[in-house]
């Protein structure tokens, strides 16, 4: 592999020289996977198991799913720990956890999104839900309430119902599969959905975006449009919102990509 410059993947020269450069060799780069709504860290499985097959590093995060401001500073802090470059993977509502998390985290070197949220500056997911023709997922939610400690005003948050969650969101699975997501889902809190994003990264970040052309809990034109708004580089998955279970293969091929052009790497 020819050499590369010492920094050439860090777009900022006064990034710390541990993470810069272990003496003239680049510090390998690490995939940080940030989950959505309805899920865990679990779902990238698939994913990781392509990834970690070629020789990457990579770190499935846990997305706390209690609100915006909240989950990218969660996200932010495990990115900056990090002691690489990160090409950072949202899914879903984790999209706008990316896209907030990695403005204030110089080593974020690409962004990918998949079936996710790409917000911009003042924006909220529910601006963007509600700018397309709703999908089955909004008649598929429950909301049930979670009591709030120190006298604050009780958090709502939303679950999809058991019965209906393969058909939402994950259609293209087996029914073995589904019904353990089913179960196993974690509810977002309402304020997660309502909150205004600040500076995207997008906008001085490279990206890559999969829409998953068959999703029933984020409408794919919308996906389209955050995808073209933010010029990343598009792959079009025919697959549900678990595009991440149901095609692991393409999905760790387009964040293979970002990493060989995000970081300059070759041959991952």
């Amino acid at each position: 592999m020819p050499a590369t410059p010492e920094r050439a993947w860090l777009g900022n020269p006064t990034h710390s020289e541990a993470i810069a450069v272990h003496g003239s060799t680049p510090v390998p780069p690490t995939v940080v996977l940030v989950h959505g709504a309805f899920t865990d860290a679990s779902l990238w499985a698939g994913v990781i198991s392509h990834l970690r097959a070629v020789g990457l590093s990579v770190r499935a995060a846990a997305n706390p799913l209690r609100g915006l401001a909240q989950d990218a500073a969660h996200i932010r802090s495990v990115v900056r720990h990090l002691d690489a470059p990160v090409v950072l993977v949202g899914h879903g509502y984790g999209g706008a956890v990316i896209t907030q998390a990695a403005t204030d985290a110089d080593n974020t070197v690409a962004l990918c999104y998949v079936a996710a949220l790409g917000l911009d500056a003042g924006e909220s997911v529910l601006d963007i839900t509600s700018r397309f023709a709703p999908m089955p997922v909004i008649d598929a939610t429950l909301t049930a309430a979670l009591p709030a400690s120190c006298g604050a005003a009780p958090e709502r948050e939303l679950y999809i119902r058991r019965e209906r969650f393969p058909e939402v969101y994950a259609a293209d699975l087996p029914s073995r599969v589904t019904d353990v997501l089913a179960v196993a889902q974690r509810p977002i809190a309402w304020s997660a959905l309502t909150g205004r994003s600040g500076p995207p990264a997008w906008a001085s970040k490279p990206s890559w975006y999969a829409i998953a052309t068959a999703d029933r809990t984020l409408n794919p034109t919308a996906q389209r449009f955050m995808a073209q708004r933010m010029a990343a580089t598009e792959c079009l998955l025919d697959g549900s919102h678990a595009v991440v279970l149901s095609q692991s293969g393409a999905v760790a091929a387009m964040i293979r990509e970002a990493v060989e052009q995000g970081t300059g790497r070759t041959g991952v």
